[in-house]
């Protein structure tokens, strides 16, 4: 069986996390209209329909990953790399909400049918331990990548449903995720309400990050606090929560 390291899920658990972020998704993109799309999303100069475009497009280019490595190979994860990507958005993203809905439930359908396909005693092509070129990773790698953005993203369309939504599960694999993003010199100790601390980082400057499990989980992957709770304290003294590194992109710019 695929062997499993902290923050990651077993295959069977990821696939079920995968159908019901792609079922958030969907049920959100129903109740939007045409005017909706063409709102501004929780993200900085994008709308809604700009983030409808990128998830369609992620969700293409991880089943695409996991299509190739089902046959022992390798492709790219966007073509044009990360230009194609910004390039695909934009074009796509000005599109009537009747397409948006149509491109978005042709890629979630390919990218859920790709991972049903999976193996999970399968060690080479066909299963969760085949390479992809994602990360240098495995197809486990592409799947824990395909639920944070599905998940995260969903928070983005602004429609009311952030981060105070996301569960326990999905913070805590964002806690060692994004401890790429704690600078070389500090230790963040994570200390989530009702929770055991969690330490990420190994440098020296040591700050406590305290409050709910969902808003330091949105803190970390740069999205706003919903619950209003984050506390930042060194030395037992209260301080501004420090600033974090860029978001470990899969994808390296050109």
């Amino acid at each position: 069986m695929t062997a499993i390291t902290p923050g990651t899920l077993a295959p069977d658990t990821l696939r079920a996390e995968l159908h019901k972020a792609a079922d958030v998704v969907t049920s959100l993109t129903a109740k939007l209209t045409d005017a909706d799309v063409r709102g501004p999303s929780a993200l900085p100069g994008w709308t809604r329909g700009h983030v409808l475009a990128h998830i369609a497009g992620i969700s293409n280019a991880m089943a695409r990953q996991l299509e190739y490595a089902a046959r022992g190979e390798t492709v790219e994860l966007y073509d044009g790399g990360y230009d194609g990507r910004t390039k695909a958005i934009e074009m796509s993203a000005g599109h009537a909400l009747e397409q948006h809905r149509a491109d978005l439930d042709s890629a979630l359908d390919r990218a859920l049918r790709a991972f049903d396909a999976l193996d999970a005693d399968a060690s080479g092509a066909g299963g969760w331990r085949a390479p992809i070129s994602y990360r240098g990773g495995v197809v486990l790698d592409g799947g824990l990548a395909l639920w944070r953005e599905l998940v995260i993203h969903a928070s983005d369309l602004n429609t009311g449903r952030g981060p105070e939504t996301w569960s326990r599960q999905f913070c805590e694999h964002l806690f060692g995720f994004l401890a790429a993003r704690v600078p070389e010199d500090q230790k963040l100790v994570l200390q989530p309400l009702g929770m055991p601390p969690t330490t990420i980082g190994t440098g020296g400057r040591s700050t406590v990050i305290s409050g709910m499990v969902t808003d330091i989980a949105a803190w970390l992957a740069g999205r706003e606090p919903s619950l209003g709770s984050l506390r930042a304290a060194a030395a037992a003294d209260g301080v501004d929560l420090p600033e974090l590194l860029p978001w470990p992109s899969g994808v390296p710019a050109k």
